[in-house]
């Protein structure tokens, strides 16, 4: 990719996208950390709504890149995981919470890696940085995760101090992208 390939346009809806992620994630994991204690359909469907969250924003990034920059095979790796993800939380959180933390862990992992091969690929579009580092803390994360569902951990509350710290990186390269894009003008 060259540096010409990114457009202000393609920085602007990246930046967007972050707010709204940003947002979404912290509303998630608020609603996720007061209802996980109650079990039931509620936590399914939260479960089941960050990872297809996920999928269609990075199908709306695919496509905000443009004909420019076409979808790369980590971004393709990314939705389709979370669409898998999103279709086993449903049937094990319905089943047991260390299911469900276990298949969490695997989707942060899969999730992570393509994020992180995602940003070192857009670094020359700016703020990308929060976004490699998200990536590579959701794979440490979600081993984390993994290895808890696997012991038999029954606290999920956790996955939203997860969405917290995503939160937090998609802010800060939203902010980045701002601040880049004044420079730029």
């Amino acid at each position: 990719m060259t540096a010409t390939a990114i457009t202000p346009s393609f920085a602007t809806a990246l930046r967007r996208l972050y707010f709204v992620r940003a947002a979404f994630a912290v509303v998630w994991a608020v609603a996720l950390i007061a209802t996980a204690p109650l079990g039931g359909a509620l936590l399914t469907a939260l479960l089941v709504i960050y990872p297809l969250f996920d999928a269609g924003a990075v199908l709306w990034q695919m496509r905000a890149a443009g004909e420019a920059r076409r979808a790369r095979t980590s971004q393709w790796a990314g939705v389709v995981v979370s669409v898998l993800v999103a279709l086993a939380l449903g049937i094990a959180s319905s089943l047991s919470v260390p299911a469900a933390l276990a298949i969490w862990g695997v989707w942060a992992i899969g999730a992570g890696i393509p994020q992180l091969i995602t940003a070192i690929r857009n670094r020359r579009t700016g703020g990308q940085v929060p976004q490699m580092l998200s990536g590579g803390i959701s794979v440490f994360a979600g081993t984390a995760f993994l290895i808890q569902g696997l012991m038999g951990a029954t606290a999920i509350a956790g996955v939203g101090g997860y969405a917290i710290v995503g939160a937090v990186f998609f802010l800060i390269s939203a902010i980045r992208l701002g601040i880049l894009a004044k420079k730029r003008a």
